[in-house]
């Protein structure tokens, strides 16, 4: 890299024919193996509200992520380092700290990579470096002075034990579960062990060591397995080999896509999101076992299971990216899915380490199901997802942020529709309706109308026609909360009576929960992936349609900025009312191509990617969910977007680089080419597909999956006509059949 870099400063001093030179190589400088050097683990480690990510160092869905614990980037001290976390932002597990003392410590000189990080602390001038396997982790101090001392210890209630002079071995418990850890310190080391109420707490030290190294097992099976876990993957000292084995793993993982042209920045961006998207889910099989959280038990299995999936952010795009570029994981992950159902009775939609929880509302597996199903994802138990997915919907409350069964709230869902919400001022009467969350009738009714949707093509599959009758029917309910006068989706009574006085912009209680959760109605009234065509006849045809959408990014929020984030602390990067912070806008840009505009996508798309998704701490726009919005963006700069899970096509947006290759895992490649692709150059002027002129914005998965090349021309005027006749729109109604475009 470091030879390619001073080639690039040469060509600089060079004339405009050296220019175009330097693009050639910076295009080589991707393509060659080094596509993790791009990475930058801090950005977005600073939020605008929230703190959307950690410069976590683990491997692509691995067991052991680590961080330094602290605030956030521009918190100069360091609590500690976890040995793992339970999910993305939640529990740390046991906790490492080098010298004496376990206050937080000042640091400098800090390097932060996927797979390496290192820092070195101010007072002490102690250098901690650290990189991981799957499920172990590896540190190395470096004590100046030549004194080594370490203080290991139970973050949470737990045990530690010590065995001679070199061996830590113990558990900490979380969440109704147990971690395990075994360790060992490559010199002998004089180990205490001290009694912290229920916690347990090691001092290790030694005289006239200067470089001392700690390697671990993680286990949530035993001591024993996390024995066996260091055993497999670490069986010899030295930091290099796991240093340089991540990095292989990182540049063979990376490496499915690589990119030509753009900028140094967009390129830092583009592989950093890729990196953030393969945190979840998490492989958690150790030596053909796993526990499950779910029903308590270890299990033997020939798949892989795995764990920590929030589906309400992730299955608009993490889940789709995933399942283009890893189909035979998907099918494990899915499968891990149906296990948990068979295990627990209940199909999850944010399945945790720790079992599942509830969180947000919706029942979010159905989407992803059918997704992957209608790409070609087939090696899971259908049969079994869909009466999983079938039960949620039927028997288990709509209501958010419970797991309860069905009860007064879903049978008046049943009967009329849509769920009805209190007026300002009225107490709830429902049991099981959470205090703070309320009822959230506009997002409950339409994520749960799209989600029966899927269900409904689960259905036919199965050959089952009435339950896809019955779920068809509901898949329209969203339609009950259209309110035509205002041309936004509006909470009703249980009388069906419009909610007034009701502001969609910020009416409701603590949060505006009454109504809405973490968004309002400017962005919950486009939240019909399942039936763009639809709504658009509601709002009175494609004409008045994209006068709304336009509006969306024109409207005033109507009060100050920390008014507004006050009650809407997600609804962050705000374009009028369009919120670039919380996942359910993603698709929302996309929808100018269902109106005759693309090119008005193509304009929001690159505004959106280059005013908040940026190279700097804070670079990311709101809660990045462990990869539920990073996705978005390498969506969105390779110039495609899965706009509704369950149809089997991509939306053509603008792309970025001027050459985008994805390497499937079925050996064959598709490329997307976009000629004159620049800053001024977003405007698509013309589409061919494998050599044939396509005259519309969107395309087939299986066009990707056969191998190909989709080739665009740029130009910085929009081409008007490309895309606006109506039998070329993306296919999105009701009446859709993703089977037939799955060939």
């Amino acid at each position: 890299m470091k030879a390619v870099r001073a080639i690039a400063q040469r060509l600089c001093r060079m004339d405009v024919l050296a220019a175009g030179l330097l693009g050639i190589v910076a295009q080589f400088a991707v393509s060659a193996g080094a596509q993790v050097e791009y990475v930058d683990p801090t950005i977005g480690n600073v939020g605008i509200l929230l703190v959307p990510t950690r410069p976590a160092v683990f491997l692509p869905n691995s067991m052991v992520r680590v961080y330094p614990m602290r605030a956030d980037a521009l918190d100069d001290r360091i609590e500690s380092f976890p040995l793992t976390i339970s999910s993305h932002r939640m529990d740390e597990l046991f906790s490492i700290m080098p010298g004496e003392s376990d206050k937080p410590a000042a640091y400098d000189q800090e390097v932060t990579t996927p797979y390496y990080y290192s820092t070195r602390f101010d007072d002490s001038l102690i250098q901690t470096e650290f990189s991981a396997t799957e499920r172990c982790g590896y540190f190395r101090f470096t004590f100046p002075d030549g004194k080594a001392a370490v203080i290991l210890a139970n973050r949470l209630q737990g045990d530690l034990e010590i065995e001679g002079g070199a061996v830590v071995r113990g558990e900490e418990q979380f969440s109704n579960m147990k971690a395990f850890v075994y360790g060992e310190f490559s010199v002998p080391m004089a180990l205490k062990v001290e009694s912290l109420g229920n916690k347990k707490r090691v001092t290790a030290s030694a005289q006239g060591t200067r470089l001392l190294d700690f390697r671990y097992g993680i286990s949530f099976i035993s001591v024993e397995q996390a024995k066996r876990n260091l055993e497999h993957e670490i069986p010899a000292w030295g930091l290099e080999k796991v240093k340089d084995a991540g990095r292989a793993r990182w540049n063979e993982t990376l490496g499915q896509i690589t990119v030509g042209g753009g900028t140094e920045a967009q390129r830092r961006v583009f592989y950093t999101a890729l990196y953030r998207c393969f945190e979840r889910m998490v492989n958690i099989t150790e030596d053909g076992h796993y526990y499950s959280a779910f029903d308590h038990q270890v299990h033997e299995d020939k798949r892989t299971f795995y764990v920590d999936n929030w589906l309400w952010d992730t299955f608009r795009a993490l889940e789709p990216l995933q399942t283009l570029l890893n189909p035979e994981m998907e099918a494990d992950k899915i499968q891990s899915y149906v296990r948990m159902y068979q295990q627990s009775g209940v199909m999850p939609t944010f399945a945790e380490l720790t079992g599942n929880n509830a969180c947000m509302n919706g029942n979010h597996a159905a989407p992803w199901f059918a997704d992957a199903w209608f790409k070609g994802v087939r090696n899971f138990d259908v049969q079994t997802a869909f009466e999983g997915v079938r039960k949620r919907s039927l028997e288990v409350t709509m209501l958010p942020w419970s797991l309860a069964p069905r009860g007064p709230l879903d049978e008046f869902y049943a009967v009329h529709g849509y769920m009805p919400a209190l007026r300002p001022g009225d107490k709830e009467t429902v049991p099981g309706v959470d205090k703070f969350e309320r009822r959230q009738p506009v997002p409950v009714t339409l994520e749960n109308s799209f989600d029966d949707w899927n269900i409904a093509q689960l259905a036919r599959v199965l050959h089952r026609a009435e339950d896809e009758k019955l779920f068809l029917r509901r898949a329209a309910n969203y339609k009950n909360l259209f309110r035509a006068d205002k041309g936004l989706m509006w909470p009703k009574d249980s009388a069906g009576q419009w909610i007034e006085p009701m502001d969609p912009k910020f009416s409701g209680g603590m949060g505006g929960r009454d109504y809405y959760d973490e968004n309002n109605g400017y962005t919950y009234t486009w939240d019909v992936a399942q039936d763009f065509e639809g709504l658009i006849a509601l709002m009175g045809g494609r004409q008045k349609a994209e006068a709304n959408l336009d509006q969306l990014f024109r409207e005033p929020l109507g009060r100050s900025r920390y008014e507004f984030q006050a009650k809407f602390p997600d609804s962050t990067s705000m374009a009028g009312e369009f919120s670039m912070g919380n996942e359910p806008s993603l698709a929302i840009p996309y929808i100018y191509n269902r109106m005759g505009a693309p090119w008005k996508t193509q304009k929001r798309v690159r505004m959106l990617l280059e005013s908040f998704f940026t190279d700097t701490l804070q670079g990311i726009p709101g809660d990045e969910d462990g990869g539920g919005m990073s996705a978005f963006v390498v969506f969105s700069m390779m110039g495609f977007y899965p706009v509704t899970p369950g149809i089997p096509i991509y939306d053509v947006g603008s792309p970025v680089f001027n050459k985008v290759t994805i390497r499937l895992k079925n050996g064959k490649e598709f490329s997307i080419v976009a000629h004159n692709a620049s800053h001024d150059n977003k405007y698509v002027q013309s589409i061919r597909l494998n050599g044939q002129p396509l005259n519309q914005v969107w395309f087939r998965h299986a066009d990707i999956a056969n191998g190909g090349m989709l080739e665009m021309t740029m130009g910085n005027t929009p081409n008007t006509s490309l895309g606006a006749d109506t039998s070329s729109f993306p296919p999105s109604s009701l009446a859709v059949k993703p089977e037939d475009y799955a060939r």
